[in-house]
């Protein structure tokens, strides 16, 4: 049976069964800020068994979208490693919102688990656990299933505490919780595995395939357990490892969807298709979840869900750069995947395009850094290597050197050796009982056997060989500052490092990387933590919301908050909240921000701060006790800040009109990716993956603008999901739509689903003005404008600047200013090239000395210095030098604000012993840099400018072993 037909069997199964087929929620939970992706088919429907909603159905069916790649539920590291760990995944679900429970949902399961019709599983195949007090799950198992009781485990408190166990499922420490039944699947004795709760139930022989979770209880404070109203039931089928089931395969990676996507990674990468290789199976997995996070409004960043997108991607380029692939490849998968998975997803065929832009673009960015990322890594890798060969020789001197010999038999001698912070190893041959003269080798010619000369092959490769003889026992750590380079420069999120080292058996030093990454982590944690939930525990009656008509209504007070707590009554300084049963205040919802205003009754006077949902469709004014007292049963009277209201809605309304332009302008792709609707102004977030030009802009505020003088009518109507798909209105980034909906339309220009609150005419919005555009991720600009009186007030502010430019620059008029700023520039220009030249000519004056006062080496005149000059004249006065003396070795050195930097020259003559290249990158490792160049000339740079002295002293003996 192929994975699509499994999944439409299991929506019939229970649409069959009276459940409402409900399609699969986002992977971004706009409506819970608890979590940061949808990773459960009930996700969707917590504040239903929360009881902060309530839908026209008490049973649903649906086939969820699920992400695990980030926070707590995380499986990025395992994935390719295992047969079933992915960043993506179905859950198949069945629920029951306070209809049936335990004896039903077991039947359901049963039934279509191994109903002629629909599995036919064989019974003798299947095992189900409950928990250790549930006997009624038991007993529904064993006299009504007919399973025999050797096949029905109870599963206890495993997990150190009550009611901890893998059979009893909690929300949170407090909250709806209760036992669950779980169905097991024996793939046979060939597999190593035991029943669960057994010594060997972490084998793979037994496989859950299903979970019933029975909410039962509502678990207080004190850990009490109180019987819930209406019980519900919460199931989980996941369709992965159940295709793999009725595929008669092992591993999830193994069946159709996944096959057809591993031969697709094998045909991009170029390499042959193999079961074995870890890599490809990595890169199947995430261009599932990349393509389905892409397609539901996650665009690659630096912060939250973006980032954690980001790390997805760039471990999916890293194995295909392991696998030889270096030229960008991730996005050509994009349409295998649509073929496999753009039937039951939609749109995965509708964003397809935008997809593959996406991954192109992310991929693209990481491969400009991904081969010198890598290059670091492995110089890491070898110094370690060299590091630990140097560890295990002798000193130089100290000690009997270590004796080896070469594959052809030869004898020779092995120490360490340090010189002006170079480390080497010290060889001499042994020949007739003598010691013959010494070789020394670098780290590149030992570890990575890169530039020694045949000679001496044989010696670096002995040395390489004792290396493998005796690292493998040894502890390898990476250290934390190289971790944070690869993270800072190379964008290597820690995983994919991780995942590196784990694939050569190395350590991370994560402490370190942690204190190196220290401001960033704060601010990353600030960035990507999301807030609690902070609804108030509220059970009266719902709230009638009076504003769309209503500025002012009179109410009675339902409810009080202080400190997130129900009082009686608020007093006067005291911060809190107030529930009314009729409210004129918007709720903060779709962008829009709540509203704010006053509540008060004679001399007690509420003022309102903010406004926000504390449930589904109950609105709660948060604020602070202006005056007077305010308690529970007062009559009062609500009403709204007009112009604090007026400015929203014009701004709101403009948010319409200008995603309409936007869309026109630039092109279908754009889509809305958040947006702020505040008094001051409109903050907009779109997709698209480039700047938008000025003329670009012009064009929208035209086009907004004409909108805004035809002054048209804004209706709103409230229809049915259906008939508001009819219209073609848009819906909106990040708002809730139930069963019914609110269309807006504003005449031919615009028409969207929005709750928020509007202009009666578009004329009322006034004057329109973008004063803003610019990147905030990848493929994602943000557009802020204004309207109405802060537009005017911007075009004043506009204009009396340019009257102070005009002064300024002493133009006699508006257009004679882009003229007198030009050549005053150009005036500029010229004379600081006239003044670095007059530089470069003292300096080069001053360089002539540095060769009269030379040391004296013999075979060469050493000249090293710090002078004062930048990188440009250092560089004149290094090629005057070298080229006066055929015996010049040149080493100058500058500091300028805190940055070293360096300048190598040596006379031709000499560079076949001694190369500046080789020179300034010996001296920019010890203060802080990188750096070379030609072998008779090189610059480099660094950051440590007080070990310069030291770094420049060591330069003479260095010069004295190369000439030797």
């Amino acid at each position: 049976m192929k994975t699509s037909e499994l999944r439409q069997k299991f929506l019939q199964y229970f649409e069959q069964h009276q459940h409402q087929v409900v399609r699969s929620s986002s992977l971004v939970p706009h409506d819970d800020p608890t979590l940061l992706f949808t990773n459960a088919g009930m996700n969707q429907f917590k504040d239903v068994f929360l009881g902060f909603d309530k839908r026209p159905y008490n049973r649903a069916t649906t086939a969820q979208k699920c992400v695990r790649a980030g926070g707590k539920h995380n499986d990025l590291e395992n994935v390719g490693y295992t047969a079933r760990h992915h960043t993506f995944f179905e859950m198949m679900g069945n629920f029951s919102f306070g209809d049936y429970f335990k004896r039903e949902a077991i039947h359901f399961a049963w039934g279509f688990l191994t109903g002629k019709e629909w599995l036919n599983l064989p019974k003798e195949k299947l095992l189900a656990t409950v928990y250790a007090e549930d006997d009624e799950a038991y007993n529904i198992w064993l006299n009504e299933i007919g399973l025999p009781a050797e096949r029905i485990v109870r599963i206890g408190d495993n997990k150190g505490a009550r009611y901890a166990s893998d059979n009893f499922w909690q929300m949170g420490d407090t909250g709806p919780c209760g036992p669950c039944t779980e169905i097991f699947y024996d793939h046979g004795e060939d597999i190593w595995g035991g029943i669960p709760g057994s010594p060997e139930e972490d084998g793979d022989r037994w496989i859950e395939i299903w979970n019933n979770v029975f909410m039962q209880f509502n678990r207080d404070e004190q850990g009490n357990m109180h019987p819930l109203p209406k019980p519900s039931v919460d199931t989980g089928m996941g369709l992965e490892r159940m295709a793999a089931v009725m595929q008669g395969v092992h591993s999830n990676y193994e069946i159709d969807l996944f096959q057809d996507l591993l031969k697709a990674v094998a045909r991009e990468t170029g390499v042959p298709f193999s079961m074995d290789e870890p890599s490809l199976k990595v890169i199947a997995d995430h261009i599932r979840s990349c393509s389905f996070l892409i397609a539901d409004g996650v665009l690659p960043g630096n912060e939250g869900r973006g980032y954690v997108l980001r790390r997805i991607i760039r471990r999916a380029v890293r194995h295909g750069y392991k696998l030889g692939q270096k030229q960008a490849f991730f996005y050509k998968l994009v349409p295998d995947l649509v073929k496999a998975m753009g039937d039951a997803y939609p749109e995965l065929k509708e964003k397809q395009t935008q997809i593959m832009e996406a991954l192109r673009g992310e991929e693209t960015r990481f491969g400009e850094t991904l081969e010198k990322g890598m290059g670091l890594f492995n110089n890491v890798l070898n110094g370690m290597r060299f590091l630990k060969l140097e560890s295990l020789l002798p000193a130089e001197g100290h000690g009997e050197p270590l004796k080896l010999r070469t594959s052809d038999g030869l004898e020779f001698t092995a120490a360490a050796r340090s010189l002006g912070g170079e480390k080497q190893i010290v060889i001499q041959t042994q020949t007739e009982g003598r010691l013959n003269e010494s070789r020394t080798f670098g780290l590149k010619e030992v570890v990575e056997q890169d530039g020694v000369s045949a000679e001496g092959k044989p010696f670096a490769a002995a040395l390489e060989a004792y290396l493998k003889d005796n690292i493998s026992n040894s502890k390898m750590v990476i250290a934390g500052e190289h971790i944070f380079k690869l993270y800072d420069t190379y964008g290597f999120p820690y995983d994919l490092t991780a995942d590196m080292a784990r694939e050569l058996g190395i350590e991370l030093d994560e402490e370190g990387f942690e204190r190196e990454m220290e401001a960033q982590r704060a601010r990353a944690r600030a960035a990507q933590s999301f807030k609690a939930d902070t609804q108030l525990a509220y059970d009266g009656q719902d709230t009638e919301f009076k504003g769309y008509t209503e500025r002012q209504t009179e109410a009675t007070v339902l409810a009080l908050y202080k400190d997130g707590e129900a009082v009686n009554e608020l007093a006067e300084g005291e911060s809190g909240a107030v529930v009314i049963d009729f409210t004129p205040f918007y709720a903060e919802s779709g962008g829009q921000v709540g509203d704010v205003g006053f509540i008060f009754s004679d001399g007690n006077r509420f003022e309102v701060r903010d406004t926000q949902k504390i449930k589904a469709a109950v609105f709660g004014q948060f604020g602070v006790m202006a005056s007077g007292r305010l308690k529970i049963g007062d009559t009062v009277t609500a009403q709204v800040d007009n112009d604090v209201r007026d400015a929203n809605m014009r701004n709101h309304s403009a948010t319409h009109l200008m995603h309409k332009a936007l869309r026109d302008v630039l092109g279908g792709h754009v889509e809305q990716k958040g947006s702020l609707v505040t008094a001051d102004s409109t903050r907009f977030d779109i997709s698209h993956p480039q700047a938008i030009s000025a003329e670009e802009i012009a064009e929208v505020e035209r086009r907004v603008n004409q909108a805004i003088l035809a002054n048209v009518a804004v209706a709103a109507d409230i229809m049915s999901m259906e008939d508001a798909q009819k219209t073609g209105a848009m819906m909106l980034f990040g708002e809730k739509y139930g069963d019914e909906v609110r269309v807006l339309k504003m005449g031919g220009f615009s028409t969207e689903l929005c709750g928020g609150t509007h202009v009666a005419r578009t004329g009322d919005i006034g004057l329109f003005k973008i004063i803003s555009e610019g990147g905030i991720a990848a493929g994602v600009r943000r557009v802020e404008a204004i309207t109405g009186l802060n537009a005017l007030k911007w075009a004043q502010n506009q204009e009396r600047l340019v009257k102070d430019i005009i002064g300024e620059v002493k133009a006699q008029t508006e257009r004679d200013v882009l003229a007198k700023i030009q050549a005053n520039a150009a005036q500029t220009k010229a004379l600081e090239k006239d003044l670095a030249k007059a530089k470069a000519e003292l300096a080069v004056h001053a360089g002539a000395k540095l060769l009269d006062n030379a040391k004296d080496l013999g075979a060469a005149k050493l000249v090293v210095a710090q002078i004062e000059a930048d990188a440009a004249a250092l560089r004149e006065i290094v090629t005057d030098l070298s080229g006066k003396s055929d015996q010049a070795v040149i080493l100058l050195a500058a500091v300028n604000e805190g940055k070293v930097s360096l300048c190598a020259g040596v006379s031709k003559p000499l560079t076949a012993k001694v190369k500046a290249g080789d020179l300034v990158k010996f001296v920019a490792e010890q203060v802080g840099g990188k750096g070379g160049g030609r072998p008779d000339l090189a610059q480099a740079g660094g950051t440590e400018a007080d070990k310069l002295p030291q770094a420049l002293a060591s330069v003479e003996a260095w010069t004295n072993e190369k000439l030797a």
